[in-house]
């Protein structure tokens, strides 16, 4: 069970920064904006409904003012956010230089911010936390046509994530048949069922708390708390607006299997047979993980999702590479640069 909490605990990705290539690369710009969501507002759980939303234009997007692009949405991990992509991870060195190589054409790509009081939304709806999945599928995907120059149709939109952004997009892509073209999930968490995180070692400091203040110093207390307000959300439940999955005796943990229904019923595996036509309506699914990722439910859950894919005849690619959580996601060399770019831009209309 210390698997899914040593995930919550890394940094979500690479911190590698692109070689040196030879000659000047066009630069791209980023634009930070704020979306006012009328969707988030006044939800019972506290979260601030001003999302911050990274965008990156490629260059010659100011020059051109009759072009328009394609999107590629982008979701962050667990306790990750928008600025910390650009910033810390160097996405936008990495889309010039994914241009000026041709590994894709001219695109905007819209990293929003959906770190939460609690580390993340995981990008669902929530009756604590409020409508994130409509937030991020709706609200946002129509802020961002209306503010940039895009083509503003679902063939000409991607969604991809990492972690938790890379569980997202899958579950969007299931319940959410509409936005996009093409879905790309990198590493994605909590795809399926597994023991690492059905509830999780930070169970018991959760249940001591009292509040907020009583999970600083535990971020396994931490992560058990923002998996509970997204899949198991009861804003009536105090102190978390949540149902925890256990319960705490004079000197024993009692499970509570129903809180933990919900959370495996909430996963895309378990999503599938009810959303099998979402998925047929895409051009294109892929998803891949890493052999050695130190979050050990990652690998078999991704493998049981594939085979449960090929069961439906739902077309798709799920590859298993050697690399660990991060280690091969940003940079020159990685996962991101190498396939999902390449990946979008065969699949998106430009």
């Amino acid at each position: 069970m210390k698997n899914l909490m040593l995930f919550l605990l890394l940094p979500l990705f690479s911190h590698h920064r692109l070689s040196a290539q030879p000659g000047p690369v066009p630069a791209g710009r980023v634009v930070v904006t704020y979306l006012d969501s009328k969707l988030l507002r006044n939800n019972p759980g506290g979260e601030n409904a001003r999302r911050r939303v990274s965008v990156y234009l490629p260059a010659g997007y100011d020059a051109s003012p009759q072009q328009r692009y394609p999107v590629l949405y982008y979701l962050h991990g667990f306790t990750w956010n928008d600025s910390l992509i650009f910033n810390k991870d160097g996405m936008k060195d990495l889309l010039d230089q994914a241009i000026a190589e041709k590994q894709i054409r001219p695109i905007i790509v819209v990293v929003p911010n959906e770190q939460t009081r609690f580390g993340g939304s995981w990008y669902v709806n929530s009756a604590t936390n409020g409508p994130w999945a409509d937030f991020t599928a709706r609200e946002l995907v129509s802020f961002i046509d209306q503010q940039f120059r895009t083509l503003a149709r679902p063939g000409s939109r991607g969604l991809a994530g990492h972690s938790m952004g890379g569980g997202g997009t899958l579950r969007l892509a299931l319940q959410y048949p509409g936005p996009w073209a093409a879905a790309y999930a990198l590493s994605p968490a909590l795809v399926g069922p597994h023991p690492s995180y059905l509830p999780g070692p930070g169970l018991p400091v959760a249940l001591r708390a009292a509040g907020p203040a009583g999970l600083q110093g535990s971020h396994p207390a931490q992560s058990t708390v923002a998996v509970a307000r997204a899949f198991s959300a009861n804003p009536k439940a105090l102190p978390f607006g949540a149902d925890l999955p256990g319960s705490l005796g004079a000197d024993s943990l009692a499970r509570r299997d129903a809180a933990l229904t919900r959370w495996v019923a909430a996963t895309p595996t378990y999503l599938l047979p009810t959303h099998t036509a979402s998925l047929r309506q895409l051009r294109a699914l892929a998803f891949d993980w890493g052999a050695q990722d130190e979050v050990l439910h990652i690998p078999p859950t991704c493998r049981t999702f594939s085979q449960w894919l090929s069961s439906y005849g739902i077309r798709h690619t799920a590859e298993e590479y050697e690399g660990t959580h991060g280690s091969r996601i940003m940079g020159h060399e990685g996962r991101i640069f190498r396939h999902v770019l390449p990946f979008f831009d065969k699949h998106l209309d430009f």
